[in-house]
C-alpha cells in the first residue's frame, strides 16, 4: 500500500487563496514574507541600528566639521552642530592649495592602478582556474602566500626596485607596483572557478583564440567581482598616503592625500579645519563610484567564495 502526505499538494496554497479560503496550515501564500517580531528580532534590529550610527557619526561629524571655524572645532567640550558656519576652509583649499593640479594627479594615478590591476587580476586569475599548465598549483600557493606577507616587508625592497630602474618621481612609480594585486587574483580565480567549462569549450570550437575567449566570454560572466575588485582597489590607490609620499619629491607629482597632509600642518600645528575639508572632498569621489556600482559590489562580494 503507498501512504498518501498529509501535506497539501504543490500549488494548494494558491488555490485556496485564489477560492477566498485561508491557505491550509503549514503553507504560505505566494509573495508572503515572515516577519519577525519577537525579543530577538527587536534586539537585533537595535544591535543594527547601533552599528549603523557608529558608521556614519565620523563622517557626520567630518561634514560637519568641515563648515566650522577653526577655534569651534578645536574647543573643548566639542560641538556637533556648528554655531558659525564658514565656507572659509574651502575657499583656503581650493585657492591656495593647488587642488586642480593635486586632484588630477589623484584621478589618473587611481585610474590607472584600477584599470590595469582589475585587467591583469582578470588574465592571471583565469589561467590559474581554467588553463592547465605545469605548475598551476604552485603558481596559485604562492600566490596565496603573498597574501600572508605585509605591506611594510616588501616597503623598501619595492623602493629600491623602483629606484633602481629610475622611475622615482614618476607617474609609473605610483603605478606600476600594484597592477597586480594578489587579493585581485584571488578574488577572479575563485569567481572565475564558477564559469562554466562548456562555454570555452564551445568558443574554441568555433575558432575563438584564448584572448578573444577572455574578452568575449569570460569577461562577460564576471562582472561582478570585476565592479567588486575594482572599487577596492579605486579605495586603495586613492587613499594610499605612504608610497606616494616617498615614491615622489616634486610638489607638482603629490597627490592628493599627500598634499593635504603636508600643507595642513602649520609650524608645530595642525589646521583641523583645512584637514576635514580636504578628507571631504576626498570621500565624494568614493561615494559616487560606490553608489554607481552598488548592485555589482553586492553580489561580488555575496557570491564570490572558497571553493
Amino acid at each position: 500500500m503507498t501512504s498518501t502526505s498529509s501535506r497539501p499538494a504543490p500549488g494548494a496554497a494558491a488555490r485556496d487563496v485564489v477560492a477566498g479560503r485561508s491557505p491550509a496550515r503549514g503553507t504560505r501564500a505566494p509573495g508572503a514574507t515572515a516577519r519577525r517580531t519577537g525579543p530577538r528580532a527587536i534586539v537585533l534590529n537595535v544591535a543594527l541600528l547601533i552599528g549603523l550610527a557608529a558608521s556614519i557619526a565620523p563622517l557626520v561629524w567630518m561634514l560637519l566639521s568641515s563648515v566650522k571655524p577653526e577655534g569651534e572645532i578645536r574647543q573643548f567640550p566639542p560641538t556637533l552642530i556648528p554655531d558659525q558656519v564658514t565656507w572659509s576652509n574651502y575657499t583656503e583649499l581650493f585657492a591656495s592649495l593647488s587642488f586642480p593640479r593635486y586632484f588630477l594627479n589623484s584621478v589618473v594615478v587611481a585610474v590607472a592602478v584600477t584599470l590595469g590591476s582589475v585587467l591583469f587580476s582578470a588574465m592571471v586569475g583565469y589561467a590559474l582556474a581554467k588553463l592547465d599548465f605545469p605548475g598551476r598549483r604552485t603558481l596559485f600557493a604562492l600566490v596565496m602566500g603573498t597574501l600572508m606577507v605585509p605591506g611594510m616587508v616588501t616597503f623598501v625592497p619595492l623602493f629600491v626596485l623602483v629606484a633602481n630602474l629610475g622611475l622615482v618621481n614618476t607617474y609609473a612609480a605610483l603605478v606600476l607596483p600594484f597592477l597586480a594585486a594578489p587579493f585581485g587574483v584571488f578574488l577572479m580565480r575563485q569567481f572565475m572557478l564558477d564559469v562554466p567549462d562548456e562555454l570555452l569549450d564551445a568558443a574554441r570550437v568555433d575558432g575563438a583564440g584564448e584572448f578573444r575567449t577572455f574578452f568575449r566570454i569570460v569577461l562577460p560572466q564576471t562582472r561582478p567581482a570585476l565592479a567588486t575588485l575594482g572599487i577596492l582597489t579605486f579605495l586603495g590607490s586613492w587613499n594610499n598616503f605612504l608610497w606616494p609620499l616617498v615614491a615622489v619629491q616634486s610638489a607638482d607629482r603629490y597627490t592628493l592625500p599627500v598634499a593635504l597632509a603636508l600643507y595642513s600642518t602649520g609650524q608645530n600645528t595642525v589646521r583641523y579645519g583645512l584637514l576635514v575639508a580636504g578628507a571631504t572632498v576626498i570621500v565624494l569621489p568614493i561615494l559616487v563610484v560606490f553608489l554607481i556600482l552598488q548592485r555589482h559590489i553586492v553580489q561580488g562580494i555575496s557570491t564570490t567564495g572558497l571553493k
